[in-house]
């Protein structure tokens, strides 16, 4: 009887503690984190060629993430050329290593915008040594791209300030807008020649006075998308976990780049949130 009752017990206990694993399990799924990840992922593998490039460009933002690093090496075999240029641009600002080999298989894409991704996150990696001769093949004309471009750029491609646009527009990025690319340039070169107040966002990213960082969050409603994807980005750079919440409340922005870079920069955030609580409780 008594070993009846013990049997018993043991299996109360076991489904209790299976019951509570589905309730942690079902519970996670509605975390702000867990839907961070899952409009990445969707996007990474959704149909739409757009949604894809700014998935995965929105994923620079997660340094030393294998989960995101992974995603953006699977996209440098994407169909699509702005796909893979995007991802050849955000393994070099999540700074991975680890993927250089992949990036210098990359320098062999037939799609000239991919190389120069591909050769600027080399650059980005300190292997200047492949980044230039890349550029010193452009610039001259020498190289093929097989895409039928070079022909029809051969004059551009040897004018330096021409090279430095084309470089921009094909999957370089645009600098210091980071997640958000080309279209952010372009956009707010089309609206206003001067975008200074996206620029003063993203170099407020790292100025330490509180009120940097509130104006950085009254930045993320600005009425420009350029300017509150800029604004979230320097929050992701800024690295403070406690505005986590204010980038949570973007993933319902009209906009996809700043949707997917509040994604990113949430899944960072809680990074850093977790790896403090961690070395506190040592």
């Amino acid at each position: 009887m008594k070993t009846f009752r013990q049997l018993l017990l043991c299996g109360l206990f076991s489904f209790t503690g299976i019951v509570g694993v589905l309730a942690q399990a079902d519970s996670d799924i509605e975390t702000p984190k867990h839907k961070a990840w899952d409009m990445l992922t969707t996007a990474a593998f959704s149909k739409r060629t757009n949604e894809r490039t700014n998935g995965i460009r929105a994923l620079g933002l997660l340094s030393e993430n294998p989960r995101a690093r992974e995603l953006a090496e699977n996209a440098l075999r994407d169909p699509k050329p702005p796909v893979r240029a995007a991802a050849a641009t955000a393994l070099g600002q999540m700074q991975a290593k680890e993927s250089i080999p992949k990036l210098e298989h990359a320098l062999s894409d037939k799609n000239v915008s991919v190389v120069m991704a591909a050769a600027h996150s080399l650059r980005e990696l300190k292997q200047n040594k492949s980044a230039y001769e890349v550029y010193f093949e452009l610039l001259t004309g020498e190289r093929k791209t097989g895409d039928g471009l070079v022909a029809q750029q051969l004059a551009v491609l040897k004018d330096p300030k021409q090279l430095a646009t084309i470089g921009i527009s094909e999957g370089v990025g645009f600098i210091p807008f980071a997640g958000i690319g080309w279209d952010a340039y372009r956009t707010m070169r089309k609206k206003d020649p001067n975008p200074v107040r996206a620029v003063a966002a993203t170099f407020l990213a790292h100025d330490p006075d509180p009120a940097s960082a509130r104006a950085l969050v009254k930045a993320t409603r600005d009425k420009n998308w350029v300017v509150r994807a800029a604004a979230v980005e320097a929050i992701a750079q800024r690295g403070d976990p406690s505005l986590a919440p204010k980038v949570e409340l973007k993933f319902k922005d009209k906009q996809p780049k700043v949707r997917y870079s509040a994604a990113a920069a949430y899944i960072r955030l809680n990074a850093i949130e977790e790896s403090k609580s961690a070395k506190n409780s040592r």
